[in-house]
Order: structure tokens, then C-alpha cells, then sequence
């Protein structure tokens, strides 16, 4: 997406009904930036039971920082 001419990534929370929770947009979809919008969503939403991902491998890097990568169905 393109924001003042520049590419923006967007991240979103969805929840189990497909509902909207969150939406952020960023200029990098790196580790850091994957764990600034995780623990966002953690901490305003709670503790996820599934989180699904389109597989980016900032997506599993951050949540080896968490602690939450062995329990939750990630693929690295």
C-alpha cells in the first residue's frame, strides 16, 4: 500500500469471527517490527490460542523472543 508515495506494509489482528481487531502499517516487515505488533495485540487483547501467519520469517523469529513458538503452531 502506498501511503504519501511511499510503500507501506500493513499488519492485522483478526479475531476467531474474522472481525478487525488491529490494524498497523509500517515501513519495514522486519523482527522488530513483528514484535512491536505482537505484544501490542498481547497486551491489549490477550494471549492468542492460535496465531496464523502467511509464513514470513519475521513472524517466527519474534515469537521465539516470546517464548510462544513451541506451543503455537508455527512452521519456521
Amino acid at each position: 500500500m502506498r501511503i504519501n508515495g511511499e510503500i507501506h506494509y500493513p499488519w492485522r489482528a483478526v479475531d476467531h469471527e474474522g472481525e478487525v481487531l488491529e490494524t498497523f502499517f509500517t515501513k519495514r516487515r522486519d523482527r522488530k517490527t513483528a514484535l512491536k505488533f505482537i505484544r501490542k495485540s498481547m497486551k491489549s487483547f490477550g494471549e492468542a490460542k492460535v496465531i496464523v501467519t502467511d509464513k514470513l520469517r519475521s513472524h517466527c523469529a519474534a515469537m521465539k523472543i516470546i517464548g510462544n513458538a513451541d506451543r503455537q503452531e508455527i512452521e519456521c
